[in-house]
C-alpha cells in the first residue's frame, strides 16, 4: 500500500523523514532573513514613515490616519507596540518580514508535500526565499511580507480543508473555516488589495471540484473577510492621491510577470505531467493551487490598474508562493521521473539544484543587503547634516517629505531652525508636516545666516519642484546665498549655503 508521499520517498532511497518537511525551510528561511539584516545600518524613505509612525502614540497614528495612509493603520499599530517593547532600530522595523516569509516558506513546504511528496515541498520551501523578490522584501519595514505569511496560512487551510472534505463531523471544520476568514481579514487590514488571493482560491476551488460543502463555508468566510475590509477599502479611496506617483501600466512593465508566469506554466505542466498521488481529493494539485495564487492576483493587479495605476509587484507578493509551490512541484515531478533508474542521484536533486540558484542568486543577495540596494538612505543623511551643522543654523527640506530624515534621527537636527515648518508632523496629522506660505518662509530665510538644505541627489534633485514652497526657497538661496559645502549620500544629499557678503 502506498500514500502520496511514501513513492518519493521510497524512490529516493530514504524511508522516512528525520524532521517535518517545513522546518528546514523555515530555518533556511530566517537564515537568509538575519543575515545583513540591519543592511549597514541604513534606512530608506518607505520605512522611514513605518519608523516615525511608529514612535508616535495610538492616539497620534489615529489621527494621522484620518488624512493619510489609511490602508496601513493596523500595520503601523502592530510596529508602534514592537517598538514600546523592543526599541526603535532596524532589527525591530525588519525582524516582522523575516518571521512573515519563514511562516509562508513553512506553508509552501506544507502544502507541496501534501498535494506532490516531501521532495516537492522541501525545494518549494526553499526556492521561496530565494526569489529575488521576496528577498528584497525580506528584509523590508513594511507590511508585504507579513501578508505573504498570512497568505500561506490561508492557503494551507482552504488545502487542508478541500483534502478533508466529508472526513468527520462538520462542527470541528468551522473552527477551521472561521481562521481562514480571520487571517484574509487581517491580511486585507494589513492592505486591501491582499484580497486577490479570494479568486485565486475560487479557481482553485473550480479546479479541484470542491465539494458544495467546501465551496458554501468558503464563500461564508470570504464574504465576512470582505465585509469587514470594506470600510477600509472605501475611506481609503478618499486618500488615492497618495498613489499618483504611480506609472500607468505599460507592456514592458508587464515582461517580468509575463516571465513568472510561463515558468509557473512550466511547474505546474511538470506537476499535471507526473501524474496523480493518491491521498488528495479530486482534481487538488500543487498546480491547481499554485498556478492561480500565482497568476490570478498578477493579472488581477494588472487588470485594476487599467482604470487607475496601481501596479507594483510588492502589493501582491504572497503570488510568489504560488510561483515556488511550482518550482517545487517540478523539483519533486523531476526527482520521481529520476528515482527508478538513479535512486541516490534523485535524493541529492533537490538540494544540488537549490544550492546552484543559491550560488548564481548570490550577487542579488549581496545587492538586496547594501544600502545601495535602496533609492536613498535617510540615517546617512543624518549623520551628514549632524557633521555640518552649528547650533542656530536653518534647515530647509525639498520636498518636505525629505523631512523623514529628521523624524527619524532627530538628535542629528538639534539646534537647527526648521524655518519653513508651519505645524510639525505630529500636530498635523500627517507624514512630513505643513509648510508655512512661500511669503513666510522667503521672509523667514531672508533673517539667515547660514542654511542647510536636505533634498534628493542625482537626477531626482535635478527635476524642478511643483511646489510653491519650494520654489520660494530655491529662489531665495539663489539669489542671496551662496554654497560653501555639498555633500550626496546615498541618495540624497546636504548643501551648506552662507549669505553672500
Amino acid at each position: 500500500m502506498t500514500s502520496h508521499i511514501s513513492p518519493g520517498i521510497r524512490c529516493s532511497g530514504v524511508r522516512r523523514w528525520p524532521s517535518p518537511v517545513w522546518l528546514v525551510p523555515v530555518l533556511w528561511t530566517l537564515a537568509l532573513g538575519l543575515w545583513g539584516l540591519s543592511r549597514q545600518n541604513s534606512v530608506w524613505r518607505d520605512e522611514a514613515a513605518t519608523w516615525q509612525v511608529a514612535e508616535r502614540s495610538p492616539g497620534e497614528i489615529w489621527h494621522l490616519l484620518g488624512n493619510v495612509d489609511a490602508v496601513h493603520g493596523l500595520y503601523y499599530l502592530l510596529m508602534h507596540v514592537l517598538f514600546e517593547v523592543f526599541g526603535a532600530s532596524t532589527a525591530t522595523l525588519r525582524l516582522p518580514s523575516v518571521l512573515g516569509v519563514a511562516v509562508a516558506a513553512g506553508c509552501v513546504a506544507q502544502i507541496g508535500r501534501r498535494l506532490a511528496g516531501p521532495w516537492a515541498g522541501l525545494g518549494g520551501g526553499l526556492a521561496l526565499g530565494l526569489l529575488p523578490a521576496v528577498q528584497f522584501q525580506l528584509q523590508e519595514g513594511r507590511s508585504y511580507a507579513l501578508i505573504a505569511g498570512g497568505a500561506g496560512l490561508s492557503t494551507l487551510l482552504l488545502v487542508s480543508l478541500i483534502a478533508t472534505a466529508g472526513a468527520g463531523p462538520g462542527r470541528w471544520r468551522w473552527p477551521r473555516w472561521t481562521a481562514y476568514g480571520a487571517l484574509v481579514l487581517v491580511c486585507a487590514l494589513l492592505n486591501w488589495l491582499s484580497l486577490l488571493i479570494l479568486p485565486a482560491h475560487a479557481v482553485t476551488l473550480g479546479w479541484a471540484r470542491a465539494r458544495r460543502g467546501v465551496v458554501a463555508p468558503w464563500l461564508v468566510a470570504s464574504a465576512a473577510a470582505v465585509a469587514g475590509a470594506l470600510p477600509l477599502i472605501l475611506f481609503s479611496r478618499t486618500q488615492s492621491g497618495q498613489v499618483s506617483w504611480i506609472p500607468p501600466t505599460t507592456w514592458h512593465m508587464m515582461i517580468g510577470p509575463a516571465v513568472l508566469l510561463a515558468v509557473g506554466a512550466l511547474g505546474a505542466w511538470a506537476d499535471l505531467r507526473s501524474g496523480p498521488r493518491t491521498g488528495v481529493q479530486g482534481r487538488l494539485t500543487a498546480a491547481s493551487v499554485g498556478l492561480p495564487l500565482l497568476a490570478v492576483p498578477l493579472l488581477g493587479l494588472a487588470a485594476a490598474s487599467l482604470v487607475q495605476p496601481l501596479f507594483l509587484d510588492r502589493y501582491v507578493l504572497f503570488s510568489m508562493l504560488g510561483l515556488a509551490l511550482l518550482i517545487g512541484a517540478a523539483l519533486g515531478a523531476a526527482v520521481r521521473a529520476l528515482a527508478p533508474r538513479y535512486p541516490r542521484a534523485s535524493g541529492a536533486l533537490v538540494p544540488a539544484v537549490v544550492a546552484v540558484a543559491a550560488a548564481a542568486l548570490l550577487p542579488v543577495a549581496l545587492a538586496d543587503r547594501s544600502p545601495a540596494s535602496r533609492v536613498d538612505d535617510v540615517l546617512a543623511v543624518a549623520g551628514e547634516v549632524s557633521a555640518l551643522k552649528r547650533d542656530g543654523d536653518a534647515v530647509l527640506f525639498v520636498p518636505a517629505a525629505r523631512r523623514d530624515t529628521a523624524l527619524v534621527s532627530p538628535g542629528a537636527f538639534a539646534g537647527l531652525q526648521d524655518v519653513a515648518l508651519a505645524r510639525g508632523p505630529v500636530e498635523s496629522g500627517t507624514l512630513k508636516g505643513e509648510e508655512a506660505a512661500p511669503a513666510r518662509i522667503s521672509a523667514a530665510l531672508r533673517e539667515q545666516r547660514r542654511v542647510l538644505l536636505v533634498t534628493d541627489s542625482g537626477k531626482a534633485a535635478a527635476r524642478p519642484s511643483g511646489s510653491a514652497a519650494d520654489r520660494a526657497k530655491a529662489a531665495v538661496l539663489r539669489a542671496e546665498f551662496t554654497v560653501v559645502e555639498d555633500r550626496q549620500v546615498r541618495g540624497r544629499r546636504v548643501t551648506v549655503y552662507e549669505r553672500r557678503g
